[in-house]
């Protein structure tokens, strides 16, 4: 049965979106701390920057991927880096401990503002979803991550708009009036740095190309679907630019901000949660998935069949891992200090060997 067209070009970007933003962006903390200080012209600028490196990244790993048909993390840095690729894997592991930590205190935290209920039961919550979806495999993941990524949208584009009717004026004034303190391109560069570590665990969704063109153009989309959202959220966080620069970044979230300057939109407080949930029930899928087709790979290498119970088994191991590394160390010790090291580390290991060794290897091979 032919792929899709949604399956070719759409798909790999909704997933990579999907894995990036529970992490990253999706309470628009981590926009505030990267791009929020540039000013308003410069913020946008820094994530222009991070779109068009997710798309160089995601064009050459695509097709690096489709070429040598390099579905598992293990088998593409194996390929990509040699015997180095040990390197990608432990830098990947503790990105994974690092950003299922931070959703699944996050989830607990949506579940004791939002719903006054105890944050253990949306821990608990984000650990069963997540294990009953990497438990039926790379289909149920595609069906999953696609069709949240149209709610998502939605609700963005939703929140967007009601922002844009109510606070237009301010996000034009403040557009206008705010000077830029430079250092955008850095924090551009830094904000997709980390996030790109994701790539070469999200590429069994490639299994649906067949020619450079649709890696390509596939790769391409990626950025932009990853970053819009993104930037919508960040324009309504212009209108509200003083008080979440005046407020710091110990302050309340942005989207606590953003929704307490709405009115008549109290449907958002309890749809917003819910979407955040789900994407963070995303993006541990879309890690730990990784992690199993690394390991399924592995099993048939040998002459092996993974069996399906041993998924679940890996995600809850991974789980209860990150939760306790956060509890003994300290979550924001493992924000703090895990971000800026990791980032700078993904880029040597992984995005200068692909755009350099990878996009050779390429070249030289034919479609």
């Amino acid at each position: 049965m032919k792929d899709s067209w949604f399956q070719r070009y759409i798909l790999p970007g909704f997933i990579f979106q999907s894995a990036v933003i529970g992490g990253a962006y999706g309470s628009g903390k981590e926009l505030a701390q990267f791009f929020l200080g540039h000013g308003p012209v410069g913020g946008l600028l820094g994530m222009a920057v991070t779109t068009i490196v997710f798309s160089v990244v995601l064009m050459a790993a695509y097709e690096f991927a489709r070429l040598f048909r390099l579905f598992d993390y293990r088998s593409f840095c194996k390929r990509l880096l040699g015997r180095a690729w040990p390197l990608y894997e432990m830098l990947f592991v503790l990105q994974m401990i690092l950003v299922i930590s931070v959703v699944g205190a996050a989830a607990g935290d949506i579940m004791r503002d939002t719903f006054a209920l105890p944050a253990i039961i949306g821990t608990a919550g984000i650990m069963v979803s997540i294990a009953l979806l990497v438990f039926f495999g790379t289909p149920a993941i595609e069906r999953f991550l696609g069709a949240w990524s149209v709610v998502l949208y939605v609700t963005y584009f939703s929140f967007f708009g009601w922002h844009l009717i109510q606070n237009g004026e301010a996000i034009a004034a403040n557009l206008a009036a705010a000077q830029n303190s430079g250092g955008w391109l850095k924090s551009g560069v830094a904000f997709s740095g980390y996030n790109m570590s994701i790539i070469p665990a999200i590429l069994f969704c490639i299994r649906h190309h067949s020619r450079r063109r649709e890696a390509v153009i596939a790769g391409a989309l990626a950025g932009p679907l990853a970053m819009v959202p993104a930037m919508l959220f960040f324009v309504a966080m212009i209108g509200q630019y003083d008080l979440l620069t005046a407020a710091g970044v110990d302050g309340p979230l942005p989207i606590t901000v953003l929704m307490n300057a709405l009115d008549g939109a109290g449907f958002f407080i309890y749809l917003f949660p819910v979407v955040l949930f789900g994407t963070f029930v995303e993006t541990g899928a879309a890690m730990i998935h990784g992690v199993n087709e690394r390991l399924d790979h592995t099993f048939l290498e040998k002459g092996l069949t993974m069996q399906n119970w041993l998924r679940p088994v890996v995600a809850i191991f991974i789980l209860l891992t990150a939760v306790v590394l956060a509890d003994a160390i300290g979550l924001m010790t493992l924000v703090a200090q895990g971000y800026g090291t990791i980032t700078w580390g993904f880029l040597l290991v992984f995005v200068l060997p692909l755009l350099t060794y990878g996009v050779w290897q390429i070249r030289q091979n034919s479609a």
